[in-house]
């Protein structure tokens, strides 16, 4: 039920990811900034269906970011978003990642996957070039997370 985004997912990825950032709980992506990471998505699908999303971002030598994980509601609580952060981990590692990091509004998930809150001054200051188009610049009030794997 997990496996690589493909083009025709994106649209579904972005109604998934509108409901959470309507509710102020993910950051906003355009339908465009999904389709030039597509390759960096993964998705829990149900036939055509896509009920989860998950991106891995490789931002530095070792490092890697775990962005935009969304389960719609009605499928929450199902440990779906575990399976999607389980197999970004582990295509991190094929990459031979040894940081993760998120920045996020629901840091108790990430706790129980083995992140630990850091300052964002512990990351490196090439991932803040995508906050310059954030609409929260510079006021950011993400929680920066960090996992050694």
């Amino acid at each position: 039920m997990i496996r690589k985004a493909t083009v025709a997912d994106m649209k579904q990825i972005h109604r998934i990811l509108q409901i959470f950032s309507a509710q102020g709980t993910l950051l906003p992506r355009s339908l465009m900034a999904l389709y030039d990471h597509v390759r960096d998505f993964c998705v829990y699908a149900e036939d055509d269906e896509v009920i989860g999303c998950c991106g891995l971002q490789i931002c530095w030598e070792d490092m890697a970011e775990i962005r935009s994980l969304a389960v719609k509601p009605e499928h929450q609580h199902k440990k779906i978003g575990s399976h999607l952060l389980e197999f970004s981990m582990e295509e991190a590692l094929k990459f031979k990642i040894k940081k993760l990091f998120t920045l996020t509004y629901v840091p108790q998930f990430f706790e129980l996957h083995g992140f630990a809150v850091v300052d964002k001054s512990e990351l490196p200051q090439k991932i803040w070039a995508d906050c310059i188009n954030c609409v929260k610049f510079p006021d950011c009030d993400e929680i920066a997370m960090l996992r050694h794997i």
